[in-house]
């Protein structure tokens, strides 16, 4: 284990995901919107999120992004990913999390969701294990079971993602593809 998991509870929490979830503006992202002509967005993303979201697709796990904008950005970043569940342009993200539930034939108890702001948080008291990045809005973070130490955008879902892949004993087992090759 890379850390100390710092409660019980939390690792009880996420020892039980099957399935990740986040918002994308200022989780995955940093939040800020370049808009471009065309009435699209563009987006920074950041590498290691990736590789975590990778990680835990190689562990069995599931992801996806439920964001109440719409960006073809958003689109893109979740194909590479393969990310399982994209809900975009959701108004109501209750029922976009109870319909990727549904389909992805897991319960609320095992589902986290990472957020920042209040729209997020509806989805974060429903949720098993409910995640605010650090720079998240005092509400968010007040309805989380876990804030993250780092900011939205800068690989706070990599750090959500390890946290899991700890709890659930994953993390030695998928080291090794790197570890091993890295000792040739």
């Amino acid at each position: 284990m890379k850390r100390k998991l710092e409660t019980e509870d939390i690792e009880h929490r996420a020892r039980r995901v099957k399935l990740l979830l986040m918002d994308c503006d200022g989780v995955l992202t940093d939040g800020r919107l370049w808009l471009t002509a065309d009435g699209d967005e563009q987006k920074a993303f950041h590498a290691r999120d990736g590789q975590g979201i990778s990680l835990l697709h190689r562990a069995g796990l599931k992801t996806g992004i439920i964001s109440g904008r719409k960006s073809s950005a958003v689109e893109r970043r979740a194909q590479e990913l393969k990310m399982s569940y994209v809900r975009q342009y959701a108004k109501d993200k209750i029922k976009a999390l109870e319909e990727i539930l549904a389909e992805a034939e897991v319960s609320a108890d095992e589902c986290a969701y990472i957020g920042d702001d209040v729209a997020d948080i509806p989805v974060m008291r429903r949720v098993g294990f409910a995640v605010a990045v650090a720079d998240a809005v005092e509400e968010t973070k007040a309805a989380a079971h876990y804030v993250t130490n780092l900011n939205g955008g800068h690989a706070a879902v990599r750090e959500v993602t390890d946290l899991i892949l700890e709890a659930q004993g994953r993390w030695e087992e998928l080291m090794q593809r790197y570890l091993s090759n890295s000792a040739q």
